[in-house]
């Protein structure tokens, strides 16, 4: 049981020299091909995707990507996706529905980009397509959270039939800060909002969010890549041979009550 707060997790997934997904990729894929490109605007580095083949298996393979350094932040916008990232994975997602290939989500996001750009590209329209289409998708998906799971920025790649958190990792509604911002007027109460709002790993599993908590070695990914890799890699296969078997009628329908039934409510 791992009894670090939520706001101590923060800080964990944060630092810089935590394992990002460029990591992950060859310790858990056999080959893997990087596609480019939306086909409307432009390339994404926020988001890569492209296909490989774990234990053999074809896969399409969608991530946001975090940086180790300034460098690579700045090329990938510190991996907050713009509309032209969610629209490259939702391309990638259709083309793996064509070749029943299952796709597998990684996510590590704070949330997508809020530019003016972004915005005038249709950032809102992007995100909402990908909810809507990932949801009726007729193959297999299943996602990963590697750190930060920030607002509809994650979502977006989040509607899959089991998702699976990293121990430290965290997944919310809306980033600590923004919470504490609109809450208190006061970004510096982050700490306080981070852990109101029930983010980490095992909440996310009891409120039926998320399906599985991957287990990071040492309390820390960055101690030991290669058992975290074998872990997510072992988390990934049980699944997707599971899903595989299913029949595609039934995986959607499981996908579909798996979303009606989050949220706790009282009827009148």
């Amino acid at each position: 049981m791992n009894e670090k707060t939520a706001w101590e997790r923060l800080q964990i997934i944060r630092d810089k020299d935590r394992p990002t997904v460029n990591d992950y990729i060859p310790l858990i894929f056999d080959e893997f091909y990087e596609m480019h490109g939306d086909r409307h605007f432009g390339d994404d580095a926020a988001i890569m995707g492209g296909i490989g083949r774990l234990e053999g298996m074809p896969v399409t393979i969608i991530a946001e990507v975090k940086g180790r350094n300034l460098d690579e932040n700045k090329k990938t916008n510190f991996a907050m996706p713009h509309p032209e990232g969610y629209r490259k994975a939702l391309r990638l997602a259709k083309q793996a529905e064509k070749f029943h290939r299952p796709v597998i989500c990684f996510i590590d996001t704070p949330g997508a980009f809020c530019g003016i750009g972004a915005e005038e590209r249709g950032q809102g329209e992007a995100i909402a397509e990908n909810l809507l289409e990932f949801m009726r998708l007729k193959t297999p998906v299943v996602s990963v959270v590697l750190g930060e799971g920030g607002s509809g920025g994650a979502l977006a790649l989040g509607v899959c039939d089991r998702l699976g958190m990293l121990e430290n990792a965290i997944y919310s509604v809306i980033s600590p800060r923004g919470a504490a911002s609109i809450l208190w007027k006061d970004a510096g109460k982050e700490h306080e909002a981070c852990d109101m709002l029930k983010i980490t790993a095992e909440d996310l599993v009891n409120f039926g969010v998320a399906e599985a908590i991957i287990e990071e070695p040492n309390g820390n990914a960055k101690n030991d890549l290669d058992k975290i890799a074998e872990n997510i890699k072992e988390f990934l296969s049980d699944t997707l041979i599971e899903n595989c078997k299913k029949d595609i009628d039934v995986l959607l329908e499981e996908r579909y009550t798996k979303f009606r039934k989050i949220g706790d409510f009282i009827e009148p």
